[in-house]
Formats: C-alpha cells, sequence, structure tokens
C-alpha cells in the first residue's frame, strides 16, 4: 500500500499491522538525478506487492534500499517491529530478517540443493535438517536433496532459491526480477508455484518486474514507479481500469485514446455519443481499453476498416481505421472470424475514462 495522497487510504490500521513501511524514500548517486525520490509504500503481512515500471526507473533501486544494500539518502525503513533505516540508524543486510531471491538465482555451484536450502539457517544440525525437509516439501524437491544445481532445471533452480530465501523465516522476501530467465511457458509455470508458495506460507512479499502481464496476475497490489518517483499505488483491477494518468494506461497493457467534448456523464466523439465514468465538461481524453470495443458485421453504427488482425486461440487483436482516420486496437473473442479489409461495426460497450486534454491526471 502507498500513503493516502498517491493510493489507497492507510485507513485505521495501526503502524504495526504492516510488515513493511517505508517513508519518503530518497537516493541520489553523485551527480546524478535522483534515482529514487520521495518514495512511501505499505506492505500488509501476508501481502503480494509489486514494483513495476519501465528500466532504469527505479524499482530495483528500492528495492535494494529495503534490502539494506543501498543507503537511502533520507527516508525510513521499517520491517516488522525493526525500524532497519533512518535519518540515526542503519541495519546492514544480513541483520535484517529479509529473504531475497535474485533474477540469476545466486546458487552455490559446488553444494547440493539442501546444502544450497541450509545456507543461512542457525541453531543445532537437527534443527537445520528438519528446517531443509520442510522446505524442500514445501517446494515439491524432497527427491532432489543431493542434486547440484547445474543438474536441475531453471524452474527447479528457482525453487531451491525460493526455499534458501524462505528457511530462515523472514519477515519479507524481496524477488527482483525473479522469471526473467525463464521461457514464456516455463516462466509462466514457475510465477504460479511461486505464488502459491508464498500464499501458503503467508509471506510477504515485495517483487520487481518491468512485466505488466506478470505483475496483473500476480499481485495483490502494484506500485508504478515511473523516474525514481511513485505514479500509482492499486489493486491490478483499479491500476488497470482507473489508471491516475494517460502515461500508466499505455504502460499497463494496450490502450486506445481519442478526443472529445464531455457534458457532464456523456462525450461527443468519434465514437459518437459515449458514456463516462465520471462527470465532466469540456475538452477530454477518452481512454478506450481494446476489449471495451465491441466489433460486429450489423449495418448500424460506427463503421471500421480491418487494418489487422492477431489470433492468439482463446482471442484475438484487431487493428481498426474508423472512416475519419483514427486507429483503435480491439480485442474480441473468436465467435466471429475477421480479415485484413473488412467493413465492420464499432462501438463502445462500456463507459470511457476521461482525462484532462493534457492527458495529465485522470476525472475523478
Amino acid at each position: 500500500m502507498l500513503a493516502p495522497e498517491v493510493g489507497r487510504a492507510v485507513g485505521k490500521l495501526s503502524l504495526m499491522e504492516y510488515s513493511l513501511q517505508a517513508d519518503g524514500l530518497t537516493k541520489l548517486f553523485d551527480g546524478q538525478a535522483p534515482a529514487v525520490s520521495d518514495v512511501t509504500l505499505r506492505a500488509r503481512p501476508g501481502e503480494f506487492l509489486t514494483l513495476l515500471g519501465p528500466s532504469g526507473g527505479g524499482k530495483t533501486t528500492t528495492l535494494r534500499l529495503l534490502a539494506g544494500f543501498e543507503k537511502p539518502t533520507s527516508g525510513r525503513i521499517q520491517i516488522g517491529e525493526q525500524i532497519v533505516a533512518d535519518d540515526a540508524r542503519f541495519t546492514p543486510p544480513e541483520k535484517r530478517r529479509v529473504g531475497m531471491v535474485f533474477q540469476d538465482y545466486a546458487l552455490f555451484p559446488h553444494v547440493d540443493v539442501a546444502g544450497n536450502i541450509a545456507f543461512g539457517l542457525r541453531g543445532s544440525a537437527l534443527k537445520q535438517r528438519r528446517q531443509v525437509e520442510r522446505m524442500l516439501t514445501l517446494v515439491g524437491l524432497n527427491k532432489f536433496a543431493a542434486r547440484m544445481p547445474h543438474e536441475l532445471s531453471g524452474g527447479q533452480q528457482q525453487r531451491v532459491a525460493l526455499a534458501r530465501a524462505l528457511a530462515p523465516n523472514p519477515d519479507i522476501l524481496l524477488l527482483d526480477e525473479p522469471f526473467s530467465n525463464l521461457d514464456t511457458g516455463l516462466r509462466a509455470q514457475v510465477r504460479n508455484e511461486v505464488r502459491h508458495i508464498l500464499l501458503e506460507t503467508g509471506t510477504t512479499a515485495i517483487f520487481v518486474t518491468h512485466d505488466q502481464q506478470e505483475a496483473l496476475s500476480l499481485s495483490d497490489e502494484i506500485a508504478i514507479i515511473f523516474d525514481g518517483k511513485l505514479a500509482q499505488v492499486s489493486t491490478p483491477h483499479a491500476l488497470y481500469n482507473r489508471p491516475v494518468n494517460m502515461q500508466v494506461a499505455k504502460f499497463v497493457g494496450d490502450a486506445n485514446f481519442l478526443p472529445a467534448i464531455a457534458h457532464g456523464m456523456t462525450a461527443e466523439s468519434r465514437l459518437g455519443e459515449v458514456k463516462l465514468f465520471h462527470p465532466k465538461s469540456g475538452r477530454v481524453q477518452l481512454m478506450i481499453r481494446p476489449e471495451a470495443l465491441a466489433v460486429g458485421f450489423e449495418e448500424r453504427g460506427n463503421r471500421a476498416t480491418v487494418l489487422w488482425r492477431e489470433f492468439y486461440g482463446h482471442y484475438q487483436r484487431l487493428g481498426l481505421a474508423l472512416a475519419e482516420g483514427s486507429e483503435l486496437i480491439a480485442r474480441t473473442g473468436v465467435d466471429r472470424y475477421f480479415q485484413r479489409g473488412d467493413n465492420v461495426s464499432v462501438s463502445l460497450a462500456l463507459p470511457a475514462l476521461a482525462y484532462d486534454d493534457d492527458g495529465a491526471r485522470a476525472i475523478t
């Protein structure tokens, strides 16, 4: 979660009800613009919070600040009941109750699976062995305890890295692009397995990615970071359907934009009169998701020409040109067959979200 002025209100929750509290985090490197600027985050116990943004936007630096690999120039970090960074103190990574899963897994190549998981555990040999056995069961790798990392598949290596990070029972788990080295099919499978394991353990997780689909499918909440600054923190549903500005709308999925003149709860546009989510008057920009467009072969309605078609089995994407020249992207089911050059009808099946004419902020 985020402070009330940027995302959902914190409300009456006690601060101690959060696994992570980060306030006003700023990181300056010599001679450069701030890598992170005034970032405030909250994560509840068991919550999966994703930091999403383009490469170089500041999300990995934010994660490194939380882990203790970087010292903030200013700001405060509290993990569980421990303040680990503020103006007066700084706790190094090894003394924070934080687990870390890296992009390259960082497994020890000459240590078997059990030994990798045991790394960092404390207590008697018996206690460590039992914890390793619990972790192997959790990630489904009991039969692979004596295997070396190079003898495992990419997905199995990922699960070992996850088990090693979870073994010391951290207060929060930090994941830095952990699926980027996997091929597309395996990536979807492993991320679903990881999400299931985290739900089973009730672990609070902070996840960094630039993949919008990963963020939308895995997260309880998503923090959008552009140029080191938070743009929006919301649930995946709210982020996709109510992006705070056009920059966020364009980054999170396909989006069509049409100029319009608003009159309260309706607006006149190149698609005719359309309904709005919120009342507005004057010039606006309408944000229309592709699946909100209804495309067919009816004689009535706005006319468009199919410019291109992409078929994905369970849905299809269409490029459309309206009669006056505007181009739109539509996403439809596969019950109708479209091909390039078809003359079709197009209408808006859902209300549109209106932005200021410069696109700087949503009308809410």
